[in-house]
This record gives C-alpha cells, sequence and structure tokens, in this order.
C-alpha cells in the first residue's frame, strides 16, 4: 500500500474529493430558479430535494457505510461512493420530472456518504495525534470551498452551458477520479480478527456501547451536533436581513456568500492549528479547545443580531458566525477520534454525522421555519429576529456538553497517569 507513503498527498487528494463532493451537493442550490422553472417543480417540491431527500439518504447510509469502511478498503469505499454519487450527478441533469430528480438526489446523497467516515479514518491512521486537528481542519475546509465553488460555477460555466450540462460535466469528472481510485489498494484481509470491525449490526452495539461507557466521548458528540444549530440560523439568515433589517437581498446575498466562504475556511484551517498546539497543554483536551472558540464568538454572534445593519460590530458578528462552526471541526473530529478504537473510527463518524444531519439539520431547520410561522401568527414583532437569535443561544449553549466532555477526558488523563511509590 505504497499510497500510505505519502500522507500529505492522501490529504490533498481527499480534500479534492471533499470539495466535489460539496459541489455536486450544492449544485442544486446554484441552479435553483432554472431547476424549479425547467422542470416546473414547486417550492415544497425543491425543499424535498435539499433537504428531507438528503438527510433519508446520507444520514443514514453513513453509519452503514462508515461500519464496512471498518471492515473493508477504505479506499474501495470511497471510490464506490464517488462513482455513485457522480453517476447519479449526471443522471440529475438528465431529469424530466420531480420524481426523477429525487431518485437521482437520494443516490447522489447514498454515495457521498462513504467519504467522510473512510476519510476521518484514514487520516487518523495517517497522521500522529499531535497533527490531526491540523489535518481535519485542512479536510474539512472542503465544506466552505465546496459550497461557494457550486455557486461560482453556476454564475460562470453554468450561466454559458446551462445547468444540464454543467451537472453532466460534474458527473463525468468524478467518475474519472472514482476509476482512479479503484488501483489504490488496501488489504483489510490481513490485519487480525480485533483491528477490524464487526458486521453491521453488532459494530453498531458495539458503538452504542462505547457512548454508555465512555462519557467524554458522549458528551463530545452531543457538544458537537449541537453546535451545529447554528446552521438552522444560517438558513434563515438572509431572509432575516431583508425582512427585518431593511438590507438589499440582491447585495447581501453574495456578501453572504463570499464572508462565509472566506471565514469558513479560514476558521477550519486555523481552528485545527490551534486546536493541535493548544490541547496538548489544556487538561480538557480537544474539548477544552472548543471551548475557548465558543467564548471568543459568543459575544460578537449574539450582539450582532442587535447592531445597526452594515456596522462594524454586525460584520463582526456575523463573520464570527461563520468562523466558529468550522473552527470546530478539527478538534471535534480529532477529539472523538482518539477516545474510540481503531476498528470503530469510520463507524463512529457516521453515527455523529447521523446525528447531526437528523437532529441539527433537518429538525433544526423544520423547528426553526415552524417557530417563525407560529410567532408571525401570534402577532410577535420580528419573529425571524427572535429565531435567529434562539438558534444562536442554543448554538452557543453547546460550551456545556464540551466542558463536560473537557472535565470527563481530564480524569482520564489523571487515572492514566501514575502515581509515584512510595519511599
Amino acid at each position: 500500500m505504497f499510497w500510505k507513503k505519502s500522507p500529505a498527498a492522501v490529504l490533498a487528494s481527499l480534500l479534492v474529493i471533499h470539495v466535489l463532493a460539496h459541489i455536486d451537493r450544492n449544485m442544486l442550490l446554484g441552479f435553483s430558479p432554472q431547476i424549479v422553472a425547467d422542470l416546473k417543480i414547486s417550492n415544497a417540491q425543491y425543499g424535498f430535494l435539499v433537504g428531507v431527500v438528503w438527510v433519508l439518504s446520507f444520514g443514514f447510509m453513513a453509519v452503514f457505510l462508515g461500519s464496512l469502511a471498518d471492515r473493508f478498503s477504505r479506499t474501495r469505499i470511497i471510490a464506490a461512493g464517488v462513482f455513485i454519487w457522480s453517476l447519479c450527478t449526471w443522471a440529475s441533469g438528465h431529469a424530466e420530472s420531480f420524481e426523477q430528480m429525487a431518485l437521482a438526489r437520494f443516490f447522489v446523497a447514498s454515495g457521498e456518504a462513504a467519504l467522510v467516515p473512510a476519510a476521518v479514518s484514514i487520516l487518523t491512521e495517517l497522521f500522529s495525534e499531535q497533527k490531526r486537528s491540523t489535518v481535519m481542519g485542512i479536510f474539512f475546509t472542503g465544506i466552505p470551498m465546496g459550497i461557494g465553488c457550486s455557486f461560482l460555477l453556476a454564475g460562470t460555466f453554468g450561466a454559458s452551458h446551462g445547468w444540464r450540462t454543467t451537472f453532466y460535466a460534474l458527473g463525468a469528472a468524478g467518475i474519472v477520479i472514482a476509476a482512479l481510485l479503484a488501483f489504490l489498494k488496501e488489504d483489510r484481509g490481513r490485519t487480525t480478527a480485533h483491528e477490524r470491525g464487526a458486521p453491521f449490526v453488532q459494530q453498531v452495539r458495539t458503538v452504542l456501547g462505547l457512548m454508555r461507557s465512555r462519557p467524554a466521548l458522549l458528551f463530545l458528540i452531543i457538544g458537537f451536533v449541537m453546535l451545529h444549530i447554528l446552521f438552522a440560523g444560517l438558513s434563515f439568515t438572509q431572509l432575516w436581513m431583508v425582512k427585518e433589517r431593511g438590507m438589499d437581498a440582491s447585495s447581501i446575498a453574495s456578501r453572504i456568500g463570499t464572508l462565509q466562504l472566506l471565514f469558513g475556511a479560514v476558521g477550519s484551517v486555523i481552528g485545527g492549528v490551534v486546536g493541535d498546539r493548544l490541547a496538548r497543554r489544556l487538561p480538557g483536551g480537544h474539548a477544552a479547545v472548543i471551548v475557548l472558540f465558543i467564548a471568543m464568538c459568543a459575544g460578537p454572534m449574539v450582539a450582532y443580531r442587535f447592531a445597526a445593519p452594515g456596522s462594524w460590530a454586525f460584520y463582526v458578528g456575523m463573520c464570527a458566525g461563520f468562523f466558529l462552526p468550522l473552527a470546530c471541526y478539527g478538534s471535534a473530529n480529532a477529539g472523538i477520534m482518539s477516545m474510540v478504537p481503531s476498528q470503530t473510527r469510520s463507524t463512529v463518524a457516521g453515527f455523529t454525522m447521523l446525528s447531526i444531519n437528523v437532529f441539527a439539520i433537518a429538525l433544526g431547520n423544520l423547528a426553526a421555519g415552524r417557530a417563525v410561522d407560529v410567532l408571525a401568527a401570534q402577532g410577535v414583532s420580528a419573529p425571524l429576529t427572535h429565531v435567529v437569535l434562539a438558534t444562536d443561544v442554543i448554538g452557543i449553549s453547546s460550551a456545556i456538553f464540551f466542558a463536560l466532555a473537557a472535565l470527563f477526558s481530564a480524569r482520564q488523563r489523571d487515572l492514566l497517569i501514575p502515581v509515584p511509590a512510595r519511599a
């Protein structure tokens, strides 16, 4: 397995694939007006395509494919995932109805669910514990980079060639990458039985048992899921700015996209580097680092909801909100991986992704939207302000669970330190 001798090249390759995954995932957003018009679908159907379809497939397949990655070749699992999502991205360009697009997007999500669990496990194996937070931070810059590139492609290549041709091109590029990945061998059969994951049901039971027996792990995952409620608030931020803060819709959209791309990527890298440097010094390790990031960003994030639109406090708080979630990715993933055995890493990563997608992204957005409707129906002034502020407070409150994870991590570390014998 010669490819393991070049960890930096592996990281760069996985980052490129991660960016491609998020481009394919978000192309529906970049072409939303054209696709809605061409397929003659309703707003509700469009919301189903970008929300429910994705969560139903991506979240649950992440656990299943993660368990496979703990047993079999991770490179082949990723290659199969890239092939499936790329083929179905290409098929999305042929869709002539809502039903056809929904089916294609379901399998795009299924294929993409293979990437992160297997990639996180590979990177954890190839890089030392002292570098993992930085490595994870770099890998997860694929999220803001992919989102930004999807809108950029829609506005450039897509404007000239149309949304269907763009989907064809992305699908073809992914299929080529999948073919190249298929040549990278990883023979997991040579490892002993206890070094490989168990069959799916038994593996899931093992992971649940780990969380029951390791409070630090459980609290770290809960905190990480809870932090993602901030993305539910982000879904309504542009609407809030236009309807209740009086900002221009056309100009603020591009500004949000640019700042999110910039501060999301910067947050992911800086958060990873700082995580590696501070985790060794703080008693609570990576969980304690996240608490510091939340404490640093909480004040500006809340203040910006009350600041004058366009003021320095407004933009500082907005950028802090873009920075915080991605800044925690490196430390959160490095911390989680350090607490679990190697044969469960992909399954644990998949379980974390499932929890984030179901509880924070799907239910979080549903609850936020419902809350806006209820408050508006009751005649509450500025209902959007109430809701986005509530999502900020909930996301910031995740610091409680990260602090608990840090406390239990510190206690566990103390137990592992040998006590000198008395003379």
